[in-house]
């Protein structure tokens, strides 16, 4: 397969940054299934590589909660099927932030861009890999990948580094497979209903979807710190808030604000069960699993969720020995960890 380079990605989004640099808050209300917290606030726009995901749930939570409102913020929130979209975007200048995979910024620093993530809301993946029953006897771990279609959200995202990762370290060539891009939820159980994939990278509420229809099973699974550190080695910091380090610099207050009312949000989480927040988030979020699955599947993965907001101290670089492992755009690089990320927002939130 070929795969989407960053070096294009950057590319693209530098020629956009010229005509949308000024206009991040023009620009944030025109993507789809978006929602803004309304009001008078300061006016921040943030794209989330699907925000109906359970592992993206503090975005929206935080909005039902009346948190941005509280901080005195506008928060507008765009809803974007992978984040290496939504990553260009903010690149380009089209938004102030995105909530996506930490990993992002330490592949786009191998490519002289410097993003840092504000705040870290998990310390997993909380991915599971799912194959279509029909494969049974023939996948029985990535070992058997060779040849096979891989449902990713798309080129250059998250699931396809670590998708990439898991076939190396079993063996296969990242080139013998064939990564697809289906993003999630409805695009990806039609991909993998109609056998255009075989297996899957995917998160709640679509695994509890698939399940309960019996048309899948799981491959592997990282929705617990034993699931990821067996896969991947260690903690792998997952959803976070990132921005391009010159916004953070600029806007030191708005960024405060945002971290105060996740910081919240996480700690919200951790004292509710899964009835709570369903009973806080849009109807459609669970429409495709039901209640009770989105219900159930929050409490069983509860623990993805970073109580403190605070990065794990071991984490930035399991992140980078994935990516080193395979990406060109990391590999062989100097990679400042410490340029990645930053808690000094975190530590200060109220």
């Amino acid at each position: 397969m070929v795969k989407k380079s960053w070096i294009g990605v950057v590319a693209a989004a530098l020629v956009l940054s010229a005509g949308c640099a000024n206009n991040a808050s023009q620009s944030a209300g025109s993507g789809s299934g978006g929602s803004s917290s309304g009001g008078s606030g300061e006016k921040v726009s943030i794209m989330v590589g699907g925000l109906n995901k359970q592992i993206y749930l503090p975005f929206m939570l935080a909005e039902r909660l009346g948190y941005y409102k509280e901080q005195g913020l506008n928060v507008t929130l765009q809803d974007e099927g992978a984040g290496v979209d939504a990553t260009t975007d903010m690149v380009a200048g089209k938004v102030d932030g995105v909530g996506g995979f930490y990993d992002h910024t330490i592949a786009m620093q191998g490519l002289g861009q410097q993003l840092e993530s504000v705040v870290s809301m998990l310390t997993t993946p909380g991915e599971v890999e799912l194959c279509r029953n029909e494969v049974k006897d023939q996948i029985h771990s990535p070992a058997d990948w060779k040849g096979h279609n891989l449902g990713i959200t798309d080129v250059g995202s998250s699931t396809d580094f670590l998708t990439q990762y898991l076939a190396q370290k079993n063996g296969v060539d990242p080139t013998s497979t064939h990564r697809i891009g289906v993003q999630s939820g409805a695009t990806l159980i039609g991909a993998m209903q109609h056998g255009n994939v075989d297996c899957a990278m995917t998160t709640e509420p679509t695994v509890s979807t698939m399940l309960a229809t019996g048309d899948a099973y799981i491959l592997l699974d990282m929705r617990t710190a034993a699931g990821t550190a067996k896969q991947l080695g260690g903690e792998y910091p997952a959803t976070s808030l990132y921005m391009t380090a010159d916004y953070v610099d600029k806007h030191p207050d708005i960024v405060q604000k945002l971290v105060n009312a996740y910081v919240k949000t996480l700690t919200w989480i951790q004292g509710h069960s899964g009835a709570d927040v369903a009973a806080q988030m849009p109807a459609d979020y669970y429409a495709g699993s039901g209640k009770d699955a989105y219900v159930k599947a929050f409490d069983s993965e509860k623990g993805i969720y970073n109580p403190t907001g605070i990065m794990p101290p071991d984490g930035p670089a399991t992140d980078l020995k994935v990516l080193q492992a395979f990406n060109p755009d990391v590999k062989g690089k100097s990679i400042d960890l410490a340029k990645t990320y930053t808690d000094k927002f975190v530590l200060a939130a109220k």
